[in-house]
């Protein structure tokens, strides 16, 4: 998982920081957020101090109504040790006592100029994503027609050179030998490619090439949710591959199942065709079309007919 800190979400949206500068390295376990109302009302009994804490209109107003020595307590309260942060929205002015419990326990806080909802909206996908759970996976991760294909299988089986024809097929490459996966929501999984191998495709006997800047900027793409992964392997005379695709096989990654295909590799199979067509028939199943389950409905009508004649 990866590691996010105050000082990261104070360049990610220009945040001001009013005070507390020393605890800036303090870690973000949590996407979720905090509107401390309640604990401002003096109701501290299950206050979340591990959430970035953000204040509103309605909670700055509030404070104003403590007497000065009630609201340093309750300031004193809210800067907790575990509490990363503490926001405020629509550049409204910081209570003294904030600023001063913030210094001397160290609880960085900020200021933006946006409006609270807005804010909160954006902070939570921030986090959602880079806290996700991660894990990287030897493949090749595809965008064809809106479907992301992870293609996977034993290295120089040819999955970089169908891609490479996908590529000039007019589909869109995300990452080529290692993607890395995160699981942004409870069936959402997410891939991309490392920084370093970012628009980068390795040829066998060619090398490494830019695909950007071969096939231009549409034949790229940062990243893309995977619902589908085709595995190449290479033919077995003694296994029996799947003919009609009624069986449909699953892979768990992290908390999410992905639909399965295998693709058995031998010459003179077309593998960027038969990639393309398995993503068209792989949405035209979830437009409730299924190829499949029409012909063996259509075979089973004709046997029956057979037998009553």
């Amino acid at each position: 998982m990866a590691t996010v800190r105050t000082e990261d979400i104070i360049k990610e949206f220009n945040l001001e920081l009013i005070s507390g500068e020393d605890g800036v390295h303090r870690p973000v376990t949590t996407s979720d957020i905090s509107r401390p109302g309640l604990e401002i009302a003096g109701f501290f009994h299950y206050y979340p101090a591990e959430r970035l804490q953000l204040l509103g209109r309605t909670e700055v107003k509030f404070t104003e109504m403590l007497m000065k020595r009630e609201r340093r307590f309750r300031m004193e309260q809210l800067c907790s040790d575990l509490t990363p942060g503490i926001i405020i929205t629509r550049e409204l002015d910081v209570p003294q006592e904030l600023i001063e419990v913030s210094e001397e326990k160290s609880v960085p806080v900020m200021r933006t100029p946006m409006k609270t909802t807005g804010f909160a909206s954006r902070l939570t996908y921030y986090l959602e994503n880079k806290l996700a759970p991660t894990t990287a996976v030897h493949g090749v991760l595809v965008d064809i027609f809106g479907v992301g294909v992870l293609i996977t299988g034993q290295s120089g089986v040819g999955k970089s050179e169908t891609a490479l024809a996908l590529i000039e097929r007019g589909h869109r490459l995300v990452a080529d030998d290692c993607v890395e996966i995160r699981q942004v929501d409870m069936d959402r999984l997410v891939g991309t490619a490392p920084e370093l191998l970012e628009h980068l495709l390795e040829i066998r006997g060619l090398g490494i090439i830019n695909v950007m800047t071969l096939f231009g900027a549409g034949a790229v793409r940062p990243y893309k949710r995977i619902t589908l992964t085709i595995h190449l392997e290479l033919w077995d005379e003694n296994k029996h591959y799947d003919r009609l695709g009624l069986d449909e096989e699953k892979v768990k990654i992290f908390d999410t199942e992905i639909t399965k295909l295998t693709v058995p590799v031998r010459p003179g199979r077309n593998l960027a065709v038969i990639i393309e067509v398995a993503a068209m028939n792989f949405r035209s199943k979830r437009m409730g079309m299924n190829a499949a389950e029409q012909f063996a409905n259509r075979l089973s009508e004709v046997m029956t007919k057979e037998q009553d004649d």
